[in-house]
């Protein structure tokens, strides 16, 4: 079975690439630009791929190139899909990851799928489109659209709030400069989504969304505690102004029924990896 990801190269992509082949998938790396249409259909025709996880996105919500969330996360899926949909044999699935910040602030938690979209940043809104426009692929293509919830795991860049902790905790520095450490989010670990994503792309049911999430939200505070305990050192806190996002959600955490339900009806394991192991696994111990 051949396996086409986008955004192989990215920090979920490199860890989805390696447990799909030591789950016995064949992979390939989509390398083309997906604003480069032309070149894009090329590689795929080549390819001929059975499934294809399009993971690649302008992902850090602080990026301060606003237009690039708007030509990346949603032309450069529709040219994904337009490629996608024109190949002399589809694949038998499409997973498209896009993210739980389309909820934004949200009354109700632990979130469900059924919850109404109100995203409050350009990422979200990106993504939010991209969910939209992926709609109009229905009649050629089976999408399964993915919503996941915060997660972290070696490998992530610094930009992220859990390496950079993990960073100057390993480095034992003296101080940290953060944004608002009150906000709640789920700290899930890249395996486990990477885990689902394959167990989505085999049963997941086309047309559908699962949120990717465990329910179990965390406070900065939280992680700092844990990484206190886990290093023996502490550190100050200093709560930079330019880090405070203006519309910052304040508690992010998703109803896993949905996608525990969809693991359990095939018979399958659901992921359990505690924040604990997986700031462990960062720190190296």
């Amino acid at each position: 079975m051949k396996l086409m990801v986008t955004g192989a190269s990215g920090f979920t992509g490199q860890h989805l690439c390696a447990l799909a082949r030591k789950s016995g998938y064949e992979v390939v790396k989509v390398k083309s630009d997906l604003l480069d249409r032309s070149s894009l259909a090329d590689e795929l025709i080549l390819a001929k791929p059975d499934l294809v996880a399009h993971l690649a996105a302008i992902s850090f919500v602080g990026s301060p190139d606003k237009s690039s969330f708007y030509s990346v996360n949603v032309i450069g899926t529709t040219n994904l899909l337009d490629v996608i949909s024109e190949l002399p044999k589809t694949p038998g699935k499409v997973l498209l990851a896009s993210s739980a910040n389309v909820y934004g602030n949200c009354d109700i938690s632990p979130i469900s799928e059924n919850t109404q979209p109100r995203p409050v940043n350009h990422y979200a809104a990106s993504k939010f489109a991209m969910e939209q426009l992926s709609r109009t692929y229905s009649s050629k293509l089976s999408i399964v659209i993915t919503r996941p919830f915060n997660y972290t795991g070696r490998g992530q860049h610094i930009n992220f709030v859990i390496p950079k902790l993990v960073d100057h905790f390993s480095e034992r520095k003296s101080s940290i400069s953060l944004g608002n450490i009150h906000v709640e989010r789920e700290f899930n670990d890249v395996q486990m989504v990477c885990d689902l994503y394959l167990k989505l792309l085999k049963f997941g049911v086309p047309g559908e969304i699962y949120n990717i999430c465990s329910s179990n939200a965390y406070s900065l505070e939280t992680v700092i505690g844990l990484l206190v305990k886990l290093t023996g050192h502490s550190l100050t806190v200093n709560v930079d102004p330019e880090f405070v996002r203006p519309n910052e959600v304040q508690r992010l955490c998703g109803d896993p029924r949905k996608i525990n339900e969809l693991v359990e009806q095939h018979s399958g394991i659901l992921p359990n990896i505690s924040l604990e192991e997986t700031l462990k696994s960062m720190l190296g111990k």
